[in-house]
């Protein structure tokens, strides 16, 4: 229905046929465009279906809706164009009355899918005029199929019209009408409609007043469009955007807590640690001379700031003079693995204490994984170095043997028998014993120091004139991370090294 103009509103000259072409062919450039958005970012995700896969889903489709909406309308536009040429002399009576069969035959014809199952634009955009003086109301059948009503029993009035509108809305209504013909304003807003049928529509309405020749409101028109596919598209948005932004919230939240966990009891190292002291433990003898372990550590962290692993590094003089030296790591990341490895560095530490050897200490820990709340699969190597004696037993448990270096070679000690903790009950840790000399050098690490463990053990060995060169443990540790501090690793990774004092004879 075109909209009634009075002589207060002058005309406006009508677009040109080749502007509006070019508009739709950018726009149908944009649809293509974002097709191929959608399919790359469907192929890209796998098919999972996080908060992050339906935001973006989300995105697509309001967008597509979006561009769909404005191909249809400039659609409209250019028919009318092409209809009724700028410039064209009015036709004739017999013309005028073809038009208006025409047009009444399309406004009554069954809306065309558009190929995605909402319908057509012409059946999502109707028209309505409210006549003041005659109080006569006129809907275009479009209209009239939006509030679910058969178009012969007509439009509602404008009393008629807030019944069927959510409560909450009937506000919006009143306030645009009020508006409209009291004030003179233009029309422009939302609200709900209530079907009889139960279903609710959202729809837009804009349009202004009519005025008379004395300059009186004589009618009010508007063009409603239903748009409530378009605010589901944008509800999805939203509450997939919320809930992306509450689980970064989460996680950010889980990280901070992670990395605080894991300080807490891996606090890091501002120089080499030299064990055992001789003092550290009351009825502990001086350690024999030249037998000192001088010791550092460090940790790297994964290529994804997020993955905040359970790997642990630890060295502690033990009661009796010995010194307890162990690396591990719990699968999977966050604040479960650091706390699981927070509890199982602390049963280490205890069982250290009480005398425990290593190959029963990893017995009794894979017991305990075994009775956790939380079971978990452990790799973890476990030594103790008697300084009087210069010799180190251990264990390990489906872990990378400890390397030895001396006379500038390396090489890895023969494991002991050993599966990973937590992956059978009832299973047995057999222990090696190793003798060091003064100058030797241990490197101990989690095995994540690269994407391939084996690879990262040959490197380390292609070190060892280096490593057997350096002076003290902290200047080792510092070469270990140059080599592999930029490595893209997805896990987390620890090394401790750990270096016999004195000279050879």
């Amino acid at each position: 229905m075109p909209s009634p103009r009075s002589a207060d509103h002058p005309s406006v000259p009508p677009p040109q046929r080749d502007t509006v072409d070019a508009l739709i062919s950018q726009t149908q450039r944009l649809r293509g465009g974002l097709d191929a958005v959608r399919r790359d970012t469907v192929a890209d995700l796998g098919g999972t279906d996080d908060a992050q896969v339906r935001w973006q889903r989300a995105l697509c489709e309001l967008a597509a809706h979006q561009l769909d909406d404005l191909d249809r309308h400039l659609g409209e536009l250019r028919e009318g164009l092409l209809a009724d040429p700028p410039g064209a002399d009015e036709g004739t009576e017999a013309d005028a009355t073809g038009t208006e069969a025409d047009t009444r035959a399309a406004a009554e014809a069954p809306a065309e899918s558009d190929g995605t199952g909402r319908g057509s634009l012409l059946s999502r955009v109707g028209s309505a005029e409210w006549n003041l003086l005659s109080d006569e109301v006129t809907w275009s059948d479009e209209l009239c199929r939006i509030f679910g009503r058969d178009p012969g029993d007509g439009g509602l009035t404008l009393d008629e019209l807030p019944s069927w509108i959510f409560s909450e809305d009937q506000p919006i209504l009143t306030s645009m009408v009020t508006d409209c013909l009291v004030d003179g304003k233009p029309i422009d807003g939302e609200f709900r409609v209530v079907r009889a049928d139960e279903v609710v529509r959202t729809v837009h309405m804009a349009g202004e007043p009519v005025l008379d020749t004395d300059g009186s409101t004589a009618s009010m028109w508007a063009v409603l469009r239903d748009v409530s596919e378009l605010r589901r598209s944008e509800r999805a948005v939203r509450e997939s955007r919320d809930t992306l932004s509450h689980q970064r919230r989460i996680a950010r939240t889980e990280r901070r807590l992670a990395v605080e966990v894991r300080e807490a009891v891996l606090p890091p190292w501002r120089g080499s640690l030299r064990l055992p002291s001789g003092d550290g433990f009351p009825g502990t003898g001086p350690a024999a001379d030249g037998a000192a372990l001088d010791i550092a550590a460090h940790y790297l962290p994964s290529e994804s700031s997020a993955q905040i692993g359970g790997d642990w590094y630890d060295a502690l003089e033990l009661p009796d003079g010995r010194t307890l030296l162990s690396v591990g790591g719990l699968t999977g990341h966050g604040v479960t693995a650091t706390c699981g490895m927070a509890m199982l560095l602390g049963a280490v530490r205890g069982m250290a204490v009480a005398g425990i050897e290593p190959g029963p200490l990893m017995g009794r820990l894979n017991q305990l994984l075994a009775v956790s709340s939380q079971p978990a699969l452990v790799g973890a190597a476990c030594g103790q170095y008697d300084p009087r004696t210069r010799t180190l037993v251990w264990a390990q448990a489906g872990h990378p043997a400890p390397l030895l270096f001396r006379y500038g070679t390396g090489r890895p000690l023969r494991s002991p028998d050993g599966v990973l903790l937590g992956a059978t009950t009832g299973a047995t840790y057999t222990q090696s014993e190793e003798r060091l000399e003064p100058g030797d050098l241990l490197v101990l690490h989690t095995g994540r120091l690269a994407q391939d463990a084996e690879g990262a053990t040959e490197r380390l060995l292609a070190l060892a004139p280096r490593l057997t060169a350096a002076h003290g443990a902290q200047e080792c540790v510092r070469l270990v991370a140059e080599a592999f501090g930029h490595e893209p690793r997805e896990n987390d990774a620890c090394v401790l090294i750990a270096r016999v004092t004195g000279a050879r004879a």
